[in-house]
């Protein structure tokens, strides 16, 4: 195996913009992963059962089947219906769909932490509904969570290569791209999986420190 410096040169320009795609796919992704995923949460603990079942049905489809089928339903099946996306917006929904279904089972954990003397102590203040859930439970269900949430945010960086099979080019799609023209591929994916590292084991350091904290 020879290594040749000059693709590498060659391939940065086709890295940095699947870098770019990658990171804006995984920070709107992460965002409606944790909006969605709080949205699910809460509607399990609704009172109403037309609520609470719908979401329970959802989520549970949604979780247990692969990410990859779901890309493929939003993207191809949709626009027999009349709805066409954008392959970056379909991604995005994709990946936040998919993810906000962990999220949820996240955020319920939090909220069935926070003890029991908390919710008693906003009924003995009667405070209404939105100011429990908004100043007293939340808060504090949500700072449990943060490190798991993280984690799902590394997990979600490693699945966003799936969204190359419907035209997104991230960096491995990028990478992908530049060997099928170069014949070239120990140089590019070399590149791309040494950035996958770069990116992702720093974070992993961040949530464990972030953890650590949370406990203390």
């Amino acid at each position: 195996m020879n290594w040749d410096w000059s693709a590498v040169g060659d391939f940065m320009p086709m890295f940095w913009d699947g870098l770019l795609v990658t990171l804006q796919a995984l920070v709107l992704g992460a965002l409606l992963a944790f909006a969605l995923g709080l949205v699910w949460a809460m509607a399990q603990r609704s009172g109403l059962a037309v609520v609470r079942w719908p979401v329970n049905v959802i989520t549970e489809f949604v979780r247990n089947t692969p990410l990859l089928v779901q890309l493929f339903f939003l993207y191809y099946v949709l626009p027999e219906w009349g709805l066409t996306l954008s392959a970056m917006v379909t991604g995005v929904i994709g990946l936040g769909l998919h993810y906000s279904t962990y999220t949820a089972e996240v955020y319920r954990a939090g909220i069935d932490g926070v003890p029991a003397g908390q919710w008693e102590a906003a009924t003995a203040l009667s405070l209404p509904k939105s100011r429990t859930w908004g100043a007293v439970i939340l808060p504090q269900a949500i700072r449990r969570v943060v490190p798991a949430l993280g984690n799902y945010v590394i997990a979600m960086l490693k699945d966003t290569p799936m969204l190359f099979v419907i035209g997104v080019l991230e960096m491995l799609g990028e990478a992908r791209q530049f060997a099928s023209e170069t014949f070239l591929t120990v140089e590019v994916f070399t590149v791309v999986g040494v950035a996958f590292i770069v990116i992702s084991y720093p974070a992993s350091l961040l949530m464990r420190a972030l953890e650590r904290r949370l406990v203390r």
